[in-house]
């Protein structure tokens, strides 16, 4: 179901279960704009079905924050003006040289391209794959764009950063509105999921330029600006924690020692992403 955020900011919340992301609809005073076209076209049309009994200006626009399966794979059910990065645009050619029936779904499997989560969800949100295909891009553009909706402002804006190298946030000016993607997870580095502060700390600052009362993440509910900041910190305080050792057990006396307390639960498991990374790439 979408719901309302601001007078001209919708969003349909994220489900865990078959990985769909939350996708957005910003809506001007002339056209209407989609964030990312969700992870299957059955996700796409439930999307658009819904919007279509909403009296809002016509569909116009549909903007990616970055290339991963799941906020591509509906760009053909949505069928509307396409807009990515010069990086998503390069990263989304390799994905069409992918084939998508079982076979070799299992190869990507074994080569590690895709997860058993990942597999499982493709298969359940498109069961007959013979005829899918990832749809077109219509317009590319480098570092940053600005589309005019009619009185108001989607500022798109390449931010790179600890996820995805072509990741990209969307800043609406007028509602104080920042769609953040998946921009502040983390990624794999040798196999292993984690953060390196050198991806990490530039794309946060990149984020604190833009005045945001609202921030909507594809995999979580929406964050307020209380709550980001509180990311942010839990964020830099495990890394601090951390530096450059891998150990969790000397971590955690560490912080022990420090603060005369065990670390929450959040703090905790960004601890292990940076300690985990540490190792792993200590290793190539």
């Amino acid at each position: 179901m979408i719901k309302k955020l601001t007078d001209r900011i919708y969003y349909m919340p994220h489900k865990e279960d078959t990985d769909r992301p939350s996708l957005g609809l910003i809506c001007g005073n002339k056209y209407s704009l989609i964030v990312d076209s969700g992870n299957s076209p059955s996700h796409a049309k439930e999307f658009i079905s819904e919007i279509k009994s909403m009296d809002i200006p016509p569909l116009k626009y549909l903007v990616l924050t970055h290339y991963h399966w799941d906020h591509i794979f509906g760009i053909r059910k949505m069928n509307l003006i396409t807009i990515a990065n010069k990086n998503t645009k390069e990263k989304i050619d390799g994905m069409k040289k992918l084939k998508w029936d079982d076979a070799s779904l299992e190869e990507y499997l074994d080569s590690e391209r895709f997860s058993d989560f990942t597999i499982e969800c493709i298969k359940k949100e498109i069961p007959k794959r013979d005829r899918f295909a990832i749809g077109d891009l219509d317009i590319i553009y480098k570092d940053s764009i600005e589309i005019d909706l009619g009185e108001l402002k989607c500022i798109v804006k390449e931010i790179g950063g600890s996820h995805t190298d072509d990741s990209s946030v969307i800043y609406i000016p007028e509602e104080k509105v920042l769609f953040l993607g998946d921009c502040i997870y983390g990624r794999r580095y040798n196999g292993v999921y984690g953060y390196t502060k050198e991806k990490l700390f530039p794309m946060i600052d990149e984020i604190e330029k833009y005045d945001a009362n609202y921030y909507i993440i594809s995999h979580q509910d929406v964050y307020n600006k209380s709550q980001i900041h509180e990311l942010w910190n839990q964020l830099k305080l495990a890394e601090q924690i951390v530096g450059k050792n891998w150990s969790i057990e000397d971590i955690k006396k560490r912080f022990s020692d420090k603060f005369n307390e065990l670390p929450s639960e959040d703090v905790n498991f960004y601890i292990k992403c940076f300690a985990n990374v540490n190792k792993a790439l200590s290793k190539s």
